[in-house]
């Protein structure tokens, strides 16, 4: 969220949250600030506060399904969606869903991914919000966006815990939101 418009609730809610994301130096790989959520998650507090808060978001965006991105995106958006009363459907990695699917590829600093979700999960009528953990470089998001509509379904938007504001997801993924909203409920 940006400092406009915030409120006290919000800025309760965004130190509740921070005070349980821990700083983790050097992980995955040296020079990288890795922010562990396990704690938040481990915390029936926080955790619901952050649940109510996607939840409302989801009503917010008027909402008939939530995406999550695999795999902190699983944790965040399913009792999300339970508690907006929607349904989830899960974008996963290639090669990881049964059945048919339809897949989506994008660029990564150095090669290619590709995701993927139930070919018959989203499509006209449906309007998708999607979750995930973190925003950072924007190309999950940025093809998971694609992918909805390539379904037929219209984007509600995207919500994040936490965008990382140093690095380029927002910009990246403008294009393809269109004028679906971006949320960030912390930006680092």
């Amino acid at each position: 969220m940006s400092a406009t418009g915030v409120g006290p609730a919000d800025e309760k809610l965004r130190d509740l949250l921070l005070g349980h994301i821990h700083d983790v130096p050097d992980y995955p790989k040296p020079g990288v600030m890795f922010k562990d959520i396990t704690p938040l998650l481990a915390d029936a507090t926080a955790f619901a506060a952050l649940t109510d808060a996607l939840a409302e978001a989801c009503r917010r965006h008027g909402a008939t399904k939530v995406v999550g991105l695999e795999a902190r995106g699983f944790i965040l958006g399913a009792p999300a969606a339970v508690r907006a009363g929607l349904g989830f459907v899960p974008v996963r990695k290639a090669g990881k869903l049964p059945g048919a699917t339809l897949a989506q590829a994008y660029e990564l600093e150095y090669g290619t991914a590709e995701i993927e979700m139930h070919a018959d999960a989203v499509g006209p009528g449906d309007r998708v919000l999607v979750i995930d953990d973190v925003l950072a470089t924007g190309g999950t998001a940025e093809a998971s966006v694609r992918l909805i509509r390539r379904a037929g379904a219209e984007v509600a938007g995207v919500v994040v815990l936490m965008e990382l504001g140093f690095l380029p997801g927002r910009e990246r993924l403008s294009g393809a939101l269109e004028a679906a909203p971006l949320e960030a409920l912390i930006t680092v």
